[in-house]
């Protein structure tokens, strides 16, 4: 056993414990809490698990999915997770987050921190078909909670029905069958007074 090797991991392990104090805008059902993103990213892997079906390309790598799934949101333990509508938190995102990626990542042995650093890197571009579903469904997810939760965030940010529409009409571009079901949803989140038209 290379005992270097595995106190990287240990090390990597440790620090991602970390996602768990990453709040994100989004409150779980039932609670009056907001989720965390540890909470949110094992709540995407198991909706690859029960969705995969809809995915447009069929036969996607569900497995591959779900690592994508599992990680993505790790480099919010440095960057922070930027609210979905925050249009200033975006204009420096992507560099927080790199810069995060870089850090977190270098924890692990090179070997294993360049397959998560790709795994990432697949994630973000959204150039592979399991990368585009992977990313319906961090847009599904939120919107669902929303909903569930009778639009907390939605009327703490006073979101609109235009804004969330935009934000998430990219879930097409990994199954159209469930953005036409978040469309239904949005209307539904419109006519239950959730969500201001």
């Amino acid at each position: 056993m290379d005992i270097n090797r595995l106190q990287h991991q240990m090390g990597f392990l440790i620090e991602i414990d970390r996602l768990k104090n990453v709040l994100r805008q989004t409150h779980i059902t039932g609670e009056v809490r907001q989720e965390n993103d540890a909470e949110h990213s094992w709540h995407l892997a198991v909706m690859a698990l029960i969705l995969d079906e809809y995915a447009n390309e069929k036969g996607i790598d569900t497995l591959h999915v779900i690592k994508m799934l599992l990680i993505h949101d790790l480099v919010e333990i440095d960057a922070g997770d930027t609210f979905a509508y925050d249009e200033k938190g975006y204009e420096d995102k992507d560099e927080r987050e790199e810069q995060a990626a870089e850090r977190i990542f270098s924890i692990l042995p090179d070997d294993q921190g360049d397959m998560i650093y790709t795994l990432w890197r697949e994630f973000e571009d959204r150039e592979t078909s399991e990368a585009r579903f992977a990313a319906a469904l961090d847009r599904l997810h939120p919107m669902l909670l929303n909903f569930a939760t009778e639009g907390v965030a939605w009327k703490k940010h006073n979101i609109k029905k235009e804004q969330v529409m935009k934000r998430n009409e990219t879930i097409a571009e990994g199954s159209e069958a469930l953005w036409e079901y978040a469309q239904a949803v949005i209307e539904d989140a419109v006519e239950s007074g959730y969500l201001k038209d």
